[in-house]
């Protein structure tokens, strides 16, 4: 498969964008040119949540200054990979 890109999260994991997943993204217009904010929320997050539904999902969270509000990063891991589900702009962390 084809990535967009690949990084190592804050915990040492790989981390994959597929670019069928980065065109569902860029489908909200706020998010279309936050490649580089992506990969920074995975590297260097505020905070990493457990997503209560599914224990293979994290939430990583980045807060933007500029917009005021937290970049949410929804990542499933299989296999000791992730892969990034989603990402959108959050004014809390859940």
């Amino acid at each position: 498969m084809s990535w967009v890109f690949e990084v190592i999260d804050k915990t040492g994991r790989v981390i994959h964008l597929s670019r069928e997943r980065w065109a569902h993204i860029q489908q909200h217009p706020e998010l279309t040119n936050t490649l580089e904010r992506i990969k920074d929320a995975l590297q260097s997050p505020d905070t990493i949540k457990d997503f209560e539904y599914d224990p293979q999902v994290k939430w990583y969270y980045k807060y933007d200054k500029t917009r005021k509000e937290y970049l949410l990063v929804s990542v499933k891991y299989l296999n000791g990979e992730g892969f990034i589900i989603t990402s959108f702009y959050t004014d809390t962390i859940r």
